[in-house]
């Protein structure tokens, strides 16, 4: 099968090219070779790759910047993936789309399923579901909803750029004092099991549609980032955090927990958010010994 990956240097990306390249021929993109904001790009690079399946792990993920920069921020959540979106019904792909909890407003305190009706709060947030609505327009299609991704590129390397938990662990191995909300709850999303649970809905030909795919559970950051401490090994202190101490350009959802309940009952099962902590911080550790 030949697979096309757009953001092939991102967290995700770069592990679904490790992923999918065993068993299949993968054409990774990044930015300057397919611009999700240039619809000319997108369809001669879709056009001469011809793929049977397109991954597309690229994303303006900026949450606070896209405020400023919404014309970037739509170009490439939204009408990026609608040109996505026309160029795998043409070469009748299967387009497999992510996209992030921050589509609802957290006002609840159970966690979201397929079914609960978004209500975006933010630029970002409008963007990306905007992305999942031209995500669907193709035939056959996978819009897969993730939080908080950790892992992949940044977990061989503790000066990285990643998300929020790569982070924190950064500043844990160093030593440093790290801040972590109580009144904040996800379901963080480590991208191995992200890439095994997508292999696993290709594989076994799930229907078309909307799934969520998050460490099972939910848990405060501060709970989070306890966990992670105790798994490097690390007592460095954690300070108490609550939203309404931080000002941030933009409102997060204060619960935007995800359930896993319609991957789980088509026989895809994700492991805990805790266990993916446990290996998350396995393979740090084993970076560090091994470069150190």
């Amino acid at each position: 099968m030949k697979v096309l990956i757009t953001g092939a240097n991102g967290q995700l990306g770069s592990t679904f090219v490790r992923v999918l390249g065993d068993s299949n021929e993968v054409v990774g993109t990044v930015r300057h070779e397919l611009d999700l904001a240039n619809d000319v790009s997108v369809r001669a690079v879709v056009s001469e790759v011809r793929p049977d399946l397109i991954v597309n792990c690229a994303a303006y993920n900026e949450v606070d910047s896209a405020e400023r920069y919404t014309e970037t921020a739509l170009a490439v959540n939204a009408f990026g993936v609608q040109s996505l979106a026309v160029m795998a019904s043409e070469c009748h792909s299967t387009l497999v789309h992510f996209s992030t909890d921050f589509v609802f407003d957290g006002n609840t305190s159970t966690p979201y399923s397929e079914a609960d009706v978004p209500n975006p709060q933010s630029v970002y947030a409008a963007s990306k579901l905007l992305g999942e609505w031209f995500a669907a327009q193709t035939p056959r299609h996978y819009v897969i909803r993730v939080e908080s991704l950790f892992g992949g590129v940044a977990s061989s390397n503790n000066k990285s750029r990643g998300s929020s938990l790569d982070l924190l662990a950064d500043a844990l191995l160093e030593n440093e004092t790290v801040r972590a909300f109580t009144d904040r709850f996800v379901s963080p999303s480590y991208v191995e099991d992200v890439a095994e649970a997508t292999t696993q809905i290709l594989t076994r030909e799930l229907p078309s549609g909307l799934y969520h795919c998050v460490g099972s559970g939910s848990a405060s950051w501060f709970d989070i980032v306890t966990e992670l401490a105790s798994s490097l090994g690390m007592d460095t202190p954690i300070q108490q955090i609550t939203l309404e101490n931080i000002d941030l350009p933009v409102k997060r959802p204060k619960f935007s927990a995800l359930s896993n309940g319609k991957l789980a009952s088509a026989g895809v099962v994700i492991p805990s958010w805790q266990d993916a902590v446990r290996r998350y911080a396995i393979e740090r550790l084993k970076y560090i010994a091994k470069n150190c």
